[in-house]
């Protein structure tokens, strides 16, 4: 039996792809117009959020706090966080707010991140027993506060068992109605707290959950824990996370909020109504996607009591983080970020096209299951068939350009548009040299680098289904670019 000659075999492939061509093309164009028709869409909501509350600033009294705000417990997970921790804690007890406290978990730090918070604000211990609240897994060694006894800052010492569980122990120890999640290589904006506090002010009974905005503080100039002057990252990989940051976590939920269907805080900052969060039995210690799964129980949870309530984003309380700058790290993040995306859909999947659910299920799900959890799988295939079609002679030039256009030239006018509503609403760009290297960093975003992340996410999904335990990685820390005081 003879193999197959070349001649043979190249019209059977040239067929099966002019098949798979014929049949997938429409889809695939159809789908790219719909995703960044959906954002533009978004951008244009997040626009009238913005209209709206600078008119309700304009005509209301300076929130300034006072006997009204309530009181918030900061909980600060950290693990081998040594290099930033002192300046995060500095930076999150400055706050100008009334009442909050900052509650810091060392998740067994093989660091020196307790020493060095015990050697900048003089902690000592003291026998107190933390309650059960919320069942936790990782034993509490310690528990300690600084020796003045003025400084509203507590530092549990546990064994290792994960973010999750010690920010469910952090939980535990906070004393005030409403916690709020930051992590530990975070700043925040001196009037962050005020912001996001505003709407349980304004609507107590029915506000449980506020989530912020996040910002990539590389290469933005720190010093005694704040922000003193925004630049621009000095490589090109956090820059393009810039963007991606600008076109998601900002613009992005802020259309969903103006829906009335935010179904996800990100676990960098988000504040809660701790009897609520208590209630529906903490963050999932086993869950990839911790912050995303917290927020769609909580939606289960209120509406399958039918209970009436807000889950809302405040664009103004900027946090800032440091994102990777080395592809192998981010390549851990956006497995992990897709993994936790599958397994927290697949688990609230009978949340879909319910009546009782109402925009969460008819609306907001649906969009993460279409342009979200499969944007990379269609993506993909996109990527390998158009080119292959070309090398077959079976889509002409016009078919290609087309397919580019609509795959990322339309993806560039997104994020310029997102750029704009930013400028315009914000303007946080001191110089036109930022505004360029963002414009610059949108337009190679699409060249290289959303073709990793789209393999990268691939990955994580992949891992899941062979159910593969999941391994966080190592997220290296470079530290904030301070300033002297």
């Amino acid at each position: 039996m003879t193999a197959p000659s070349t001649d043979e075999v190249v019209p059977v492939v040239r067929d099966g792809v002019a098949t798979v061509m014929q049949l997938s093309a429409p889809p695939i164009l159809s789908y790219f117009v719909l995703i960044n028709a959906a954002l533009l869409v978004l951008i244009i909501l997040a626009y009238v959020e913005f209209r709206a509350q600078q008119r309700r600033r304009a005509a209301a009294v300076a929130w300034e706090g006072g006997s009204l705000a309530p009181g918030v417990s900061m909980i600060v997970p950290a693990y081998n966080e040594e290099v930033g921790i002192v300046t995060a804690v500095v930076s999150l007890l400055s706050l100008r707010y009334p009442r909050h406290e900052v509650v810091v978990v060392d998740d067994g730090s093989a660091d020196e991140t307790f020493v060095r918070l015990e050697r900048a604000f003089g902690l000592v211990e003291i026998p107190r027993r933390l309650p059960a609240d919320i069942p936790t897994r990782g034993r509490v060694r310690s528990v300690h506060i600084p020796r003045d006894g003025r400084t509203p800052l507590v530092v549990v010492r546990k064994e290792n068992s994960g973010r999750s569980d010690a920010i469910n122990v952090g939980i535990n120890a906070a004393s005030e109605p409403l916690v709020a999640m930051v992590d530990a290589d975070s700043i925040l904006e001196p009037d962050a707290l005020l912001h996001v506090t505003r709407p349980f002010a304004d609507d107590p009974t029915r506000m449980v959950a506020t989530g912020g905005a996040i910002r990539p503080v590389n290469g933005s100039k720190v010093a005694s824990g704040r922000i003193v002057r925004v630049e621009m990252p000095r490589t090109w990989l956090p820059r393009i996370q810039v963007v991606e940051y600008l076109r998601a976590f900002l613009l992005g939920r802020t259309g969903w909020s103006r829906l009335h269907s935010l179904i996800l805080i990100s676990g960098a900052f988000g504040l809660f109504r701790r009897d609520v969060v208590v209630e529906v039995g903490g963050l999932d210690p086993d869950s990839i996607g911790e912050d995303f799964e917290l927020v769609l129980r909580i939606h289960r949870r209120l509406l399958d009591e039918r209970r009436d309530y807000r889950v809302e984003f405040v664009p103004e309380p900027v946090l800032w983080t440091e994102v990777p700058s080395t592809f192998r790290v981010l390549r851990n993040q956006r497995r992990r970020w897709h993994r936790g995306l599958w397994e927290t859909l697949w688990a609230y999947r009978g949340m879909l096209f319910r009546r009782r659910y109402g925009r969460v299920g008819w609306l907001a799900l649906p969009y993460y299951w279409v342009f979200e959890l499969c944007a990379p799988l269609l993506e993909l295939f996109g990527l390998l068939v158009v080119p292959l079609g070309l090398a077959l002679g079976l889509v002409d030039v016009a078919y290609a350009a087309l397919f580019l256009l609509l795959a990322y030239a339309l993806a560039i006018l997104v994020t310029l548009a997102a750029m704009l509503v930013d400028e315009w609403a914000f303007h946080r760009n001191e110089r036109w040299r930022a505004v360029a290297i963002t414009i610059a960093a949108a337009i190679l975003e699409n060249v290289g680098y959303r073709q990793l992340t789209v393999w990268w996410r691939l990955e994580g999904w992949w891992a899941s289904l062979r159910r593969r335990q999941q391994v966080w990685g190592v997220m290296t820390r470079t530290g904030f670019d301070e300033e002297a005081a």
